[in-house]
């Protein structure tokens, strides 16, 4: 161990951390997994235990310092490598060098917890590994009667602790998630526990995790989304908004590429801000939104949009018809357009994608297009508490520093609920558009509803959409009953 500084000052000590090697744990957990820990990975059938301590197994053994899998299960070695053969952190070449399997199914079988201890102690003795994986806990606790279970069991589980950590071992039990209880003796015994589940709402599966125990470390509380691809097992920390960070204030502003919007709020939107449009169908939310984008390209500034609704491909033919700056700059790796649909979606895996190319772009704007489709796209576990999910999407990013531009589908022709969701306090910049019934003809008027610490006009302006984008016409000053859908007339008498 080390000498350091606590976040207070003060000096501490410091616990050496091993990267897990799943993307996104070492955040949650708050660094890594202590050296020489001894912890629980638990969770139900098919959650993900095996394969996310396998892959800390490839991720942290050397020649040096090689990893042990010890199975306690019925199957052989040759079925578990066949099936984790299939994901890419598995590297044959590594077996038998530095990662070695022992099986002790028959043992665990018969009962005899000191033929296993000993059979651990000895290849332990000889491979001196950094790292040892037993599979599984439940193997031993299924062995016993009930009446002295929990009494042998338990003094397995602390000689066993004690000879890993004395040897210096960082060590991975996988157990159910049932047997966290605290009679169950690794409870107690364990350093930190790790606890996998699986949602099932309607036709959603969603994995998630949590850390139920981590000692000596300050990890991320709250239930963390989990996805099993070709790539082994990521994890997405549910996103905190972080109220210790200020960004340093700024007056400068960005333009939203309508100049006459720009003068409506009183010179653009300021930097950092979050802007929501709102407005019935076809009424021209994305041109808005690809205008914003175009004047942040124009400017040399990097962009990233989200959308949900449509792919990549239709988006860009749409933008082709306004010039080909988009797709000129998709080309330049100068915009990211990211495409994010599947309708098992978590907020977390949203935020760190666009989070993510914001990083990679050094990108100023953000447009999520739309705020709609992203509650769409989401797994039904997380619809639930959406006005939750998008309080911390749009509170992570504006700590990014970047200027965010979300639309918002009404359902009311003539206005209505502003944003839909009822989250009107989360942004800084609200411009809702609506149509209006005049002279026998439609018609689409904005208008700015919320612009905080910034003077604007509130004065309702028509405006067309056209082959250039946006043509912001005149204010509707000779008429009331605007916000109604219906404007009249104004009967006003001579001064």
């Amino acid at each position: 161990m080390s000498r350091t500084a606590t976040q207070d000052g003060s000096p501490g000590v410091a616990m050496a951390l091993l990267p897990t090697g799943v993307p996104g744990l070492d955040d949650i957990l708050g660094g890594g997994l202590p050296a020489f820990s001894f912890s629980l990975i638990a969770g139900g059938p098919g959650s993900g235990k095996t394969t996310m301590a396998m892959q800390m197994l490839f991720a942290t053994s050397t020649v040096e310092r090689p990893g042990l899998f010890i199975t306690l299960l019925g199957e052989t070695s040759l079925k578990l490598l066949r099936y984790q053969q299939t994901f890419d952190f598995f590297d044959v070449s590594a077996i038998g060098t530095r990662v070695h399997l022992l099986n002790l199914s028959e043992e665990a079988l018969d009962g005899d917890l000191d033929a296993v201890l000993a059979r651990i102690v000895h290849d332990v003795t000889a491979l001196r590994p950094g790292m040892v994986v037993v599979d599984s806990f439940r193997s031993l606790v299924q062995s016993y009667r009930s009446d002295d279970r929990l009494s042998r069991v338990a003094g397995f589980v602390q000689r066993l602790a004690l000879h890993l950590t004395t040897w210096h071992i960082t060590s991975v039990l996988i157990g159910e998630s049932h047997q966290l209880e605290a009679a169950d003796p690794v409870y107690t015994v364990a350093d930190g526990i790790l606890l996998l589940s699986q949602d099932v709402e309607r036709n959603s599966i969603v994995r998630k995790l949590q850390v139920v125990k981590a000692r000596g470390l300050r990890h991320l509380p709250g239930l963390h989304t989990l996805r099993i691809t070709e790539e082994g097992i990521r994890a997405f920390p549910r996103a905190p908004v972080r109220l210790d960070l200020h960004l340093p204030a700024t007056s400068h502003r960005l333009s939203s590429g309508i100049p006459a919007l720009d003068a409506i709020m009183g010179g653009g939107i300021p930097v950092g801000d979050s802007l929501v449009l709102t407005g019935p169908t076809g009424s021209g939310k994305t041109t808005f939104a690809m205008q914003f984008v175009r004047a942040g390209l124009a400017a040399g500034e990097t962009a990233v949009v989200a959308i949900f609704e449509e792919r990549p491909e239709v988006y860009l033919a749409r933008a082709d018809r306004f010039g080909p700056e988009i797709r000129d700059a998709v080309a330049a790796d100068r915009l990211r357009v990211i495409y994010l649909r599947p309708l098992d979606l978590s907020v977390d895996e949203t935020l760190q994608e666009i989070r993510d190319a914001v990083q990679t772009l050094s990108a100023v704007r953000v447009v999520i297009d739309s705020i709609n489709g992203f509650e769409m796209a989401l797994a039904p576990t997380f619809r639930a508490d959406f006005r939750e999910s998008l309080y911390r999407l749009i509170g992570a990013l504006t700590r990014l520093g970047v200027t965010i531009y979300s639309t918002v589908e009404t359902e009311a022709l003539h206005g209505g609920t502003l944003t839909g969701y009822h989250v009107s306090f989360l942004t800084d910049i609200i411009i809702s558009q609506r149509y209006l019934e005049m002279e026998g003809a439609l018609r689409k008027a904005l208008l700015v509803v919320k612009m905080r610490g910034s003077d604007h006009s509130r004065a309702f302006r028509l405006y067309e959409l056209s082959s250039s984008g946006v043509d912001v016409g005149s204010t509707l000053t000779a008429f009331d009953a605007v916000s109604g859908g219906h404007p009249m007339r104004a009967l006003r008498s001579a001064p």
